[in-house]
C-alpha cells in the first residue's frame, strides 16, 4: 500500500511539473506576443505623432508664411505707385515673419501650439476671416452657432481646417466670395467652407498635403470629410464631427 501511495505521489509530482512547464511555455509565448504587440503600438503611436507634428507645422507655420508671401507680393505691386501702401504691406510682412519665427520656436520646444491662444472658437475664426479679407480683398461671410462648448482638440481641428481652406482658396481658387458656416445639430458639429472660384476635380487632386492633413484631422476625431467641386463651379468643403467626442 505504501509503495502504491509513493508511486501515485511521484506520478502526481511529475504531472504537476509537466503542467508547470506547459504553463511556463504558454506564458513565454504570451509575453513574446505582448512584446511584439507593444512594439507595433509604439510604432503606430510614433507614426501618428509624426503626422500630427507635420500637420501642425504645415497648418500653422505654412499658413503664416503664405500670408507673409501675400503681403510681400502686395508690397511689390504698390512699390512704385503708392509708397505708403507698400510700406504698410512690408510692415505687416515683417510682423508675420516674427510670428513665423515664434511658431518655429514653439514647435521645437513643445511640438504643439494652441492656435486659439485663449480665444473662443467663434472669436478665433472671426479674427482669421477678418485678416484673410483684409489681406486678400476676398469678401467673407460667416454664420457660427454653437450652443455647446467644444473640447480643445475639436476646436483646434475646426480652426485648422478653416485656416487651411482659406490658404488653398487664396492660392488656387481665384474666388471673390467665401462663406463659412459652423453649427451644432442633432448630435453633430457641422462645418462648411464654400467659395465661388474656378473649382477643380477632387479625383485629380489626391496628393496635396493640405487636403490630406484635413482628412487626417477629421478621421482622428471620428468625423466625416467631403469635398464638392467641379471646374467652373467653385468648391465646398463639408465636415461633420460627432458630439460624443466633445
Amino acid at each position: 500500500m505504501f509503495a502504491l501511495l509513493l508511486i501515485n505521489a511521484l506520478i502526481a509530482k511529475r504531472q504537476s511539473r509537466e503542467q508547470l512547464e506547459i504553463a511556463h511555455d504558454k506564458l513565454a509565448v504570451t509575453h513574446e506576443q505582448l512584446r511584439h504587440y507593444a512594439l507595433r503600438i509604439e510604432d503606430q503611436a510614433t507614426l501618428q505623432e509624426r503626422n500630427r507634428i507635420a500637420r501642425e507645422i504645415h497648418d500653422g507655420l505654412g499658413h503664416t508664411l503664405a500670408a507673409q508671401t501675400i503681403q510681400l507680393n502686395n508690397a511689390l505691386l504698390f512699390w512704385k505707385s503708392e509708397d505708403e501702401k507698400a510700406l504698410e504691406f512690408l510692415k505687416q510682412a515683417k510682423q508675420l515673419g516674427s510670428e513665423a519665427l515664434l511658431e518655429i520656436r514653439k514647435s521645437v520646444s513643445v511640438l504643439r501650439s494652441n492656435p486659439l491662444q485663449g480665444l473662443s472658437l467663434e472669436s478665433a475664426i472671426d479674427k482669421l476671416l477678418q485678416d484673410f479679407q483684409r489681406m486678400t480683398a476676398i469678401e467673407v461671410s460667416n454664420s457660427i452657432r454653437l450652443p455647446v462648448l467644444l473640447s480643445q482638440e475639436i476646436n483646434t481641428t475646426l480652426y485648422r481646417i478653416v485656416q487651411e481652406s482659406l490658404t488653398n482658396i487664396h492660392k488656387h481658387a481665384d474666388a471673390t466670395v467665401v462663406t463659412v458656416g459652423l453649427q451644432q445639430h442633432a448630435g453633430q458639429i457641422y462645418l462648411s467652407i464654400a467659395d465661388n472660384g474656378k473649382g477643380f476635380d477632387p479625383a485629380q487632386n489626391t496628393t496635396g498635403f493640405g487636403l490630406q492633413g484635413m482628412r487626417e484631422r477629421v478621421a482622428s476625431a471620428g468625423g466625416q470629410f467631403a469635398i464638392y467641386s467641379k471646374s467652373g463651379n467653385g468648391c465646398r468643403i463639408s465636415v461633420s464631427l460627432p458630439s460624443q467626442n466633445i
